[in-house]
């Protein structure tokens, strides 16, 4: 049976809006309002970020992200704890983000079924090689309904795409560079030749661009290229703004819709 996230590419196929978050930032219990926020503006997936310590991929905004929640209290149990009605409450597409070592502290096992008891629908472990998947967890994903979600990048051979592409049946995250999360150089999500190189090999999941999506103009390039696109640092920025949470929220991501919504 077809989870969230498989229909929702099933409905759409351009311009998608996926945003991540730290789960536990700015407050502790931030995360299921952030949520419901993210939703009522119009996102199309949301990735709730698992804190850790020792991140691989994320750049300054996220790690001191990392940083305030772990301090606030958040941990793997907690979050469970804070979405354990979320169904109740929203059907948009969720997706768990974070780092092997915790969830192997918890029970890859226990973990995946909690996840999937609760309604998430996907899970990305950047860190998870794809032998291990393979070889050891994926049919715990399967059978608990849940996609795993492997990132590419310029650098990654045709033959270690193809071989993702077989074992995933959500989407495929496309970091946009050889970068950390946030980073806003020069590049931006301009490398036209690895987009089109990926484009052109007729894979069955589509693609989300990720790292480096910071405001409208970088959003519509990333959707000109793939499914659509995954900001993460800018919008962390701006929850980290004073004021109102939900009016922060609303403003930040009207202001990435705002080619769409003219």
């Amino acid at each position: 049976m077809a989870n969230r996230i498989q229909n929702l590419f099933g409905q759409q196929q351009t311009g998608l809006l996926s945003v991540y978050f730290t789960a536990g930032y700015p407050s502790l219990e931030d995360t299921v309002p952030i949520i419901l926020e993210l939703e009522k503006n119009g996102v199309d997936l949301i990735e709730v970020g698992m804190p850790f310590s020792d991140p691989l991929a994320d750049g300054p905004t996220i790690q001191q992200s990392s940083e305030v929640a772990i301090r606030n209290g958040m941990t793997i149990p907690k979050l469970f704890e804070q979405l354990k009605d979320i169904r109740q409450h929203t059907q948009i597409p969720l997706v768990l983000m974070g780092y092997l070592n915790p969830v192997m502290q918890y029970g890859v096992e226990r973990f995946l079924k909690k996840a999937s008891e609760i309604g998430i629908d996907g899970i990305i472990l950047p860190d998870l090689p794809l032998s291990d998947y393979v070889r050891e967890y994926k049919p715990l994903f399967e059978v608990n309904g849940l996609s795993n979600i492997f990132l590419v990048t310029p650098q990654t051979p045709e033959q270690r795409i193809r071989e993702i592409d077989e074992h995933s049946n959500g989407f495929i995250y496309m970091v946009s560079s050889a970068s950390v999360t946030g980073s806003t150089g020069n590049k931006g999500v301009a490398n036209t030749a690895y987009f089109q190189r990926v484009a052109g090999m007729a894979l069955k999941n589509p693609g989300i661009i990720g790292f480096g999506i910071h405001d409208c103009e970088t959003f519509t390039q990333a959707c000109s290229h793939a499914s659509g696109a995954i900001i993460g640092s800018a919008f962390i920025k701006a929850l980290g703004k004073a004021g109102d949470l939900a009016e922060n929220i609303s403003t930040f991501i009207q202001s990435i819709r705002k080619k769409q919504n003219a």
